[in-house]
């Protein structure tokens, strides 16, 4: 392998997992289009003062694809770009895994919304497997609490009404800053403060590439926007960068 590999960074957005199985739940046919008072369920001041948005949030959960949903070939594509030796880094904004259980190192991956397989609690932050709470749910246990202390257990994810972890955001922003190739991938980069690591990494010099179906306000600042479907468009762009870097 050419030994200055540039340093590729994938910001990879709801996009790259529809193929999966998961929706897109800010697109045109999206679960907030669909329903809008699906968004009380991830909102978490609702969240927590309403044992009712609890009870239909932990329904949604044990219903939800995400937990049975499995990587798709945009993801293996991001897997053999690593695994071919070039430097890679994703930082993301999905809650579901798929990176991680295509054969991503964790330690290579980002969630700045957390993760959809876990539980937090909200009084003594005890983590546990989402699939063991889902477990009390199928028993008949409507809305779990924490077997440690008694608390309100939510998903680890970042709910809307929460800040982003600041020591994650801090480390996305440095490997943005450090990027030679930036692509963005299923973002419709309209979600702050991570749409703006686009522009960081721009500004910083990086190639910036969009792979999204639809605009967004970063395009002017991209050297290639790519409208293909993400499934086969973005392994050619991988793949080609193996190529490239071999």
């Amino acid at each position: 392998m050419n030994t200055r590999a540039p340093l590729v960074v994938v910001l990879s957005g709801a996009g790259i997992s529809t193929d999966s199985g998961i929706p897109d739940y800010r697109g045109p046919n999206g679960l907030w289009r669909r329903d809008p008072g699906a968004e009380k369920l991830v909102t978490y001041q609702h969240y927590m003062a309403d044992p009712e948005i609890r009870r239909r949030s932990w329904r949604m959960r044990c219903d939800g694809p995400t937990l049975r949903a499995r990587p798709n070939e945009a993801h293996r594509a991001v897997v053999r770009l690593e695994r071919s030796g070039v430097p890679v880094r994703v930082i993301t904004q999905n809650v579901d895994g798929l990176h991680q259980l295509a054969g991503m190192p964790a330690r290579k991956v980002l969630e700045l919304h957390g993760t959809a397989r876990e539980v937090v609690c909200t009084e003594c932050a005890e983590r546990s497997a989402m699939e063991e709470a889902l477990e009390r749910v199928r028993a008949g246990d409507p809305d779990p609490a924490c077997a440690r202390c008694g608390g309100i257990l939510k998903s680890a994810t970042v709910m809307f009404g929460q800040a982003l972890d600041p020591e994650v955001l801090g480390q996305a922003m440095a490997i943005a800053k450090a990027a030679e190739i930036f692509i963005a991938v299923g973002t419709s980069l309209r979600v702050q403060p991570a749409a703006s690591l686009a522009g960081l990494a721009a500004q910083h010099g990086a190639r910036l590439v969009i792979v999204n179906a639809e605009p967004t306000p970063y395009d002017p600042l991209a050297d290639e926007i790519v409208r293909e479907p993400i499934g086969t468009a973005l392994p050619a762009l991988l793949d080609g960068i193996t190529a490239r870097t071999a």
